[in-house]
């Protein structure tokens, strides 16, 4: 037999308050790390690639290639007729310098080879990126 009141149950409660601003901060900074991780590249659509390594070196030139051919070097939009005297400026003496190529993978590969061609005829390290495979 139950003897005790039940009008005076004492009733669980959750401030959630406090809890969603520490949410909203914390999705604030991810989003705003994610916007500032690369500055650099422009959004392309990267090959496949079952080795997904990077490796930088100590002075990168970042080149990409839309889907619409256009050449972008560090986000500055320039015509394949620049790209090797923008290059040549870049070298310092005693500094390696790598590229960085960004290629859409709608990109022809002739226009991918030329790139590094130009990077052949300056003897500078030309690195392809690509994405990692999803299995």
């Amino acid at each position: 037999m139950n003897l005790r009141n039940r009008r005076h149950k004492p009733t669980a409660e959750v401030h959630t308050a406090a809890l969603n601003d520490i949410m909203f901060f914390l999705m604030l900074f991810f989003l705003l790390a994610s916007a500032v991780a690369n500055p650099q590249v422009v959004k392309l659509l990267l090959p496949k690639s079952s080795a997904g390594e990077q490796s930088v070196a100590k002075k990168t030139l970042t080149v990409s290639i839309t889907a619409d051919l256009n050449y972008h070097v560090d986000k500055q939009t320039v015509g394949l007729d620049q790209l090797e005297p923008l290059i040549q400026s870049q070298i310092v003496n005693g500094e390696e310098l790598t590229i960085m190529l960004y290629a859409d993978s709608s990109v022809p590969i002739q226009n991918v080879i030329s790139v590094m061609d130009v990077a052949n005829r300056n003897k500078v390290k030309l690195v392809l990126a690509t994405e990692p495979k999803k299995d």
